[in-house]
């Protein structure tokens, strides 16, 4: 079997209908996610909002109009916040790779194809324009803005959770604010995750960062411009043997200390280790993220197609995706099949997600 996913390119240069048009078609998934993973126990709304006005007060304005369009519930403030959300898994691998003339970061986004929005957005939210891949309905899990500053995520390999955001929300946050690494790494360092997560940056000038970021606050500055889903604080990962994080970690320094050029490092993400094909397990290779700080350009790849973009000429459009297999339809989080979930919202399909929740789940 095989299955579809279908990638939208839309730009919106603030909130407005094309983004509330996305949170209608998503937020029935997120919500069901979100309640049934205890969101409604978390902090509350004044102290969700608070926090943000704390850690991230450029982005207020920016969460109250989406807020605004999103129908104005608190549920929808408190999930917008992202502020000690409910755990999520992910997986991914990253580097970054340099020379005299050039940079490029890349990254390989590994999940099931059910569990991802597949929506590269541009906008200019704050005033500084930036396109990247969105998670949760405004985060990003990578992306780069118009200072070609360069951004990406993996999971940190451990469910443990702290006092913290979202990790999408934070680097969504660094491509509004920062221009540069050094810029970048203050706020890792200084806005707290709410899980572990590693993350890797990459400027305009040639500088580039690997930094694991810990649950609850403190991120590290790591010595190789690589990352997958360990960290180096003695942890031992969830799913290590599985996600095959240690091998890939090991054939990214070997690529990277044979002096892999920059125009050929995403050739390296399209062939094993770092290729994943176990859609049915909930762990594929959806697409390869390739970005060009000095050039203001992302590239997305797949097995037979690419499809560029630019900061500048950014143009919107829609590809479809096919897959090796289909997911299986086990349910991931208790008697909630959450794989389905996700397939009705990528695909598009209107179903009546509570179907899907058992009757001891409040959902009011």
């Amino acid at each position: 079997m095989t299955h579809s996913l279908t990638f939208d390119a839309i730009s919106e240069a603030t909130p407005g209908p094309k983004w509330a048009a996305r949170w209608a078609r998503s937020w029935p998934a997120y919500e069901a996610w979100f309640t049934a993973r205890g969101g409604d126990n978390g902090p509350d709304r004044a102290a969700c909002e608070a926090a943000l006005k704390q850690h991230m007060p450029e982005l207020v304005p920016v969460h109250a109009k989406l807020t605004a369009l999103a129908g104005g519930s608190d549920r929808a403030a408190r999930f917008l916040s992202t502020w000690c959300p409910p755990s999520y898994l992910g997986g991914c691998s990253l580097a970054v790779a340099t020379s005299d003339d050039d940079i490029r970061l890349v990254r390989n986004y590994d999940l099931s194809p059910d569990l991802n929005e597949g929506l590269l957005l541009h906008s200019a939210w704050t005033g500084r324009r930036v396109m990247g891949m969105v998670e949760f309905l405004w985060g990003l899990s990578d992306g780069i803005n118009d200072a070609g500053l360069s951004i990406a995520l993996a999971y940190g390999g451990r469910q443990e959770t702290g006092r913290g955001f979202g990790i999408t929300t934070i680097l969504r946050y660094v491509l509004e604010t920062c221009e540069t690494v050094p810029q970048a790494l203050r706020v890792l360092q200084r806005v707290p995750s709410h899980m572990p997560y590693n993350v890797v940056v990459a400027d305009a000038s040639g500088a580039g960062a690997s930094v694991e970021m810990y649950a609850g606050g403190g991120a590290k500055v790591q010595p190789r411009l690589v990352a997958t889903n360990h960290q180096t604080d003695g942890s031992t990962p969830d799913r290590g043997s599985f996600t095959r994080t240690f091998e890939r970690s090991k054939h990214l320094v070997s690529v990277l200390s044979e002096g892999v050029t920059p125009s050929a490092l995403a050739g390296q993400f399209a062939q094993a280790p770092l290729k994943q094909d176990r859609y049915a397990e909930g762990f594929g290779t959806l697409f390869t993220a390739e970005y060009e700080p000095k050039r203001g350009k992302m590239t997305l790849h797949w097995d037979d197609e690419v499809w560029p973009q630019s900061i500048d000429a950014f143009e919107e459009g829609t590809r479809q995706v096919t897959y090796g297999s289909a997911p299986s339809s086990v349910a991931a989080g208790g008697d909630i099949d959450w794989v389905q979930i996700g397939l009705d919202y990528a695909a598009g399909r209107g179903v009546d997600w509570r179907r899907f929740v058992p009757a001891d789940v409040d959902v009011a």
